[in-house]
This record gives C-alpha cells, sequence and structure tokens, in this order.
C-alpha cells in the first residue's frame, strides 16, 4: 500500500501532503509527512521480521511514552518535545496492519530537532550520556516487568556465547579455521559472561527499564542548542539491566575507531570520553543506581562490546544473515574491531573502575 493511502487510516486532519523516505534506519521503513512545508508527522513501517509480536512491542511503547508524558507535565515540561507521541489510527489503535500484512504507525514529528551520527564533540557525547541517564530516572519506579519482550534473551550473554559455539561446530561455510585466533580470546572469557545475569538472579542488579539501543542518534537534539531532548527508537525498550544501556552507549561512542574499522590499531577506549560519560550518565540517572549498579558499570562496557563482537563472529560464520553487510569481511571486520576494544579495556580497566568513584 502507498504511504499516502496508509495515512487515511490514521486520526490526520491534513489532506494535502506530501511523503518522503526520511532518515537512514537499518530495521524500519520511515517516512516524513510534511504539511504546507513543514515535516508533522513520522510515518514507519515495523519490520516484522526482528520484532514479530507488534501487538506487545506497541503496548510497550504506549505505556512507557504515556509514563513519561506525565512525568515530563508534572516537572513543568512539553511532553510533544521530550517524547514521542504516538498518533492513533481512526479506529483508536496504536498501528494499522495493511491488506499485505504490513504493520504501520505514526508519530508526530519533533520538531527544531535533529541527531548526531557521530561524537562530533565531547558536549554531544555528554548531553547523549545525561539524556539517557535521566531516562533511567524517570523510569526508575515503572514495573519493569510488566512489559514485553520485544526480542527474546537480547542481551543473554551466556545464550549468545551458547549460539556462538553452535555456529563454530557446525561451520557451514568452512570459516571457522580463518577465525581460531578470535574464537580463543572469546572463549578465554567464557566464565566472565554470566557476571551479570548471574547478579541478576541473585538480585545484586534490579531489573529496570532499558531502551537496549542507546546509540547517539537514537537521541533528538535541540538543533540550535545541540541539548538532549527526547529519546527515541524505543522498539526495544523492554526490562533489563541499566550497565547493559550504558555499556552499549560506551562500545559505540568512546571507541577512537568505527564500529567496523578494519585496522584495529586505531582501536582503543578513549578514558576521557568513557570518563565523561559515567559523570553524564550518573547526572543524568539523579541517584536512582544503587551502588552496585554503579561499580558495575565497567563491566557492562566490557560485556556489551564482547557480546557485540561474538554476535558479528556468529553472523559470519553463519553465513552474514542477521547483519547487513557492505563486503565479504564485513562481519569480521566488525568482530574483530569489537574485540580490540575489549582487548583495551582490560589495559586501562583500574582506570574505567576508578572513573564512578566521586
Amino acid at each position: 500500500m502507498e504511504p499516502r493511502e496508509l495515512l487515511k487510516h490514521f486520526q490526520i486532519e491534513e489532506k494535502e501532503y506530501s511523503v518522503d523516505l526520511h532518515g537512514n534506519g537499518h530495521i524500519n521503513h520511515t517516512y516524513a509527512v510534511t504539511v504546507d512545508g513543514e515535516k508533522k508527522y513520522i510515518l514507519q513501517r515495523i519490520n516484522t521480521a526482528i520484532f514479530k509480536n507488534v501487538q506487545g512491542l506497541m503496548e510497550n511503547i504506549v505505556h512507557v511514552t504515556d509514563y513519561l508524558r506525565e512525568k515530563i507535565i508534572n516537572a513543568g515540561g512539553d511532553p510533544k518535545w521530550e517524547t514521542l507521541s504516538i498518533v492513533r489510527t481512526i479506529d483508536n489503535n496504536s498501528y494499522y496492519t495493511d491488506e499485505e500484512g504490513n504493520s504501520w504507525r505514526v508519530y508526530l514529528f519533533i520538531e527544531n530537532a535533529m541527531t548526531f551520527d557521530r561524537v562530533e564533540n565531547e558536549e554531544v557525547f555528554y548531553q547523549s550520556a545525561a539524556a539517557f541517564g535521566r531516562f533511567q530516572a524517570l523510569l526508575s519506579d515503572y514495573p519493569a516487568g510488566t512489559l514485553h519482550e520485544t526480542i527474546p534473551d537480547f542481551h543473554n550473554t551466556p545464550k549468545r556465547y551458547l549460539d556462538f559455539e553452535k555456529a563454530v561446530e557446525e561451520d557451514i561455510l568452512n570459516r571457522a579455521h580463518e577465525v581460531e585466533k578470535e574464537i580463543g580470546f572469546i572463549r578465554a572469557r567464557k566464565e566472565e559472561m554470566s557476571i551479570l545475569s548471574d547478579m541478576q538472579k541473585r538480585g545484586e542488579l534490579p531489573v529496570r527499564v532499558t531502551h537496549n539501543d542507546t546509540k547517539l542518534n537514537n537521541i533528538m537534539m535541540d538543533s540550535t542548542t545541540h541539548k538532549a531532548i527526547c529519546i527515541i527508537d524505543l522498539d526495544t525498550v523492554m526490562p533489563g539491566l541499566s550497565v547493559h544501556d550504558f555499556g552499549d552507549a560506551i562500545r559505540f561512542g568512546a571507541n577512537t575507531a568505527a564500529e567496523d574499522e578494519p585496522d584495529i590499531s586505531k582501536v582503543s577506549l578513549s578514558l576521557p570520553l568513557y570518563e565523561l560519560y559515567v559523570k553524564g550518565f550518573l547526572e543524568g540517572c539523579g541517584g536512582q543506581l544503587t551502588d552496585k549498579e554503579i561499580e558495575m558499570l565497567p563491566m557492562g562496557a566490557k560485556m556489551m562490546t564482547l557480546e557485540c563482537g561474538m554476535r558479528f563472529l556468529t553472523d559470519y560464520l553463519q553465513g552474514d544473515t542477521y547483519y547487513k553487510i557492505k563486503h565479504k569481511q564485513h562481519n569480521l571486520d566488525r568482530c574483530r574491531s569489537q574485540l580490540a576494544l575489549v582487548a583495551d579495556m582490560e589495559i586501562k580497566w583500574e582506570q574505567m573502575c576508578k572513573a564512578a568513584i566521586f
């Protein structure tokens, strides 16, 4: 179904508008809806190959944004600017399923805002840390256990390790002999992979509402001041650990090289950026994290980086079926970059642990 035709199924008053592709996301198809020269709505087709439970996914987003909206209003903020606003269908549902079985949703467009795809300066990175910390603070008393797991076992690192070992054993493309060094690196850290999940099971790390995709470009920032405004891309919001959200942001933003940098000599952890992110994240959290969570922030960074490297290698061994690749070695380059970052974290471990102590 054409995007313009889809909009007839939503509670949109405007009749004259244009619809164009928007953004560079890799998961959902996204369009901007322009009315009288101004972008007013975002139309998205939900990727049901990844998110199979669309009803559960949208229930999560509705409940979390409703909760955030109330908190924002009580604090004197602008909920249309500071959280996503869902436009209902004419049947008052949160999404529409077309005749071909595709699921669509509409958000209000957040005006006078922009995103960054990379860390252009320290202030932008600090703003992202404070924003994701505030996200934790605002949702600190939300009953996380009531949310659906939109991707089951998403950060179940021990299970990811089992998937990795299965891929090594099956070796369907006879690639394992090429990556013996990487396989050995991951296996040598097997015992660490259950540390965070075991702490969660013992009640030492609380289950919270987590974003689970804390990249810099999932934060809308004021186009003029570059202050963080709104957390977006809530598809992976579900129960999880705060240290995973922290760790994924570090893996992405405090790396001196790109995620797929083929020259691993360029890969290292920027301690200044790491320390800056710790500061911003904890300030944003506003004292809501426990002492144990703060203590385990470095482990969150290491485990998220190791888990991603392991997932890239698993996909490489399985024939590159999950991640989009630009060339044959792409997943292997990604894997090696992540493992090099883990190795550098281990060298700088003492400094990483000190950074969370104020």
